[in-house]
C-alpha cells in the first residue's frame, strides 16, 4: 500500500477475502487490506506464490491466511470460502479478483478453451458469492468488490472468451446489487486498464509497447502498476461509500 493512502478505520479487524490473491493485483489487494488492520484471506491455486505473501507481510497486525483451491471448481471454491470464514470469525468484504487473460482467435477457438475461460473469469464469481452471502449477515455495510476490466470495451479482436466474461461481471454486479441491496450488502465493480504486472510483461507487454500505449492512449502518462488499484478497492470495500452499490469504476489512466 501506498503511504499516502487513506486509514479507514471501518477496515480495522474487519475480516476480508481476496480471490486470485497470490499475485499481480491481488497481492497488492491482499497487502493494502492488511495494512488497513483488517483480518484478511486469499484464495490462489498457486500454493509457493501464496506462501511466499503471507512471509512478506508476517508483521502485519493480523498476517493474512493463504487458502490454495482452484476456484473453477465449484464444490473447492465454496469449501474455501467456508475455511476463510472459520479462520476470519465471518466475512465483511469479499473481493472477486481472481482472472486469466489468455489470448485467443474467434477463428480456431475451442469450445474447451472458451468454458475453461468462463470458469476462470466468470463463474467463480458467482458461486463464491454465493457462498459467502450466510456470513454477510453477521456484518452492517458488507461489500462485494468485482473486477472486470476495460479490455470489453477496447474492440481487443484476441480476448473474445476473456472480454465476453468481464462484460458479464458487469450485468453480474448490477444484478446482484439489486437483489442484495435490501440487506444492506453492495456490490461494486472495479475496471483495471492496462496494468503492468510481472504476468503481463512476461506474456504480453514490452517496454516499447507499454511506453507507446501511456504516451498514444492514456491521459496520465506513467505506465499503471497493481498499487494504482489499492485506492479504489479499499474506497468501495469501506464505508465512505455507503451509499454507492451497483456501480462501475474505471482505473486506466485515462484511455482515449
Amino acid at each position: 500500500m501506498r503511504p499516502d493512502h487513506v486509514r479507514y478505520t471501518c477496515l480495522q479487524g474487519a475480516p476480508v477475502l481476496v480471490t486470485g490473491g497470490a499475485s499481480g493485483i491481488g497481492a497488492s489487494l491482499v497487502a493494502g487490506f492488511a495494512e488497513q488492520g483488517a483480518r484478511t484471506a486469499f484464495i490462489d491455486i498457486d500454493a509457493e506464490a501464496g506462501a511466499a505473501l503471507v512471509e512478506s507481510l508476517g508483521n502485519v497486525t493480523h498476517p493474512p491466511h493463504f487458502i490454495q483451491a482452484d476456484l473453477s471448481r465449484v464444490a473447492d471454491a465454496q469449501t474455501a470460502v467456508r475455511k476463510a470464514a472459520d479462520l476470519l470469525g465471518g466475512l465483511k468484504v469479499l473481493v472477486n479478483n481472481a482472472a486469466r487473460d489468455d489470448r485467443h482467435d474467434p477463428a480456431t477457438i475451442t469450445e474447451a478453451e472458451w468454458d475453461s475461460s468462463q470458469a476462470v473469469n466468470l463463474k467463480p464469481l458467482m458461486f463464491v458469492t454465493q457462498a459467502a452471502l450466510p456470513y454477510f449477515e453477521k456484518f452492517a455495510g458488507a461489500s462485494v468488490v468485482n473486477f472486470s476490466s476495460i479490455a470489453y470495451l477496447l474492440n481487443m479482436g484476441d480476448l473474445p472468451a476473456y472480454g465476453a466474461a468481464k462484460a458479464g461481471i458487469i450485468g453480474l454486479t448490477k444484478t446482484l446489487a439489486g437483489r442484495l441491496g435490501p440487506s444492506g450488502v453492495r456490490v461494486n465493480a472495479v475496471l483495471p486498464g492496462m496494468i503492468v504486472t510481472e504476468r503481463q510483461k512476461k506474456l504480453w507487454l514490452t517496454e516499447g509497447g507499454v511506453a507507446s500505449f501511456v504516451a498514444e492512449r492514456q491521459c496520465l502518462k506513467r505506465p499503471l502498476e497493481a498499487a494504482d488499484l489499492v485506492g479504489p478497492c479499499l474506497f468501495l470495500a469501506s464505508s465512505q461509500s455507503a451509499a454507492m452499490t451497483a456501480q462501475s469504476i474505471i482505473v486506466d489512466g485515462g484511455v482515449f
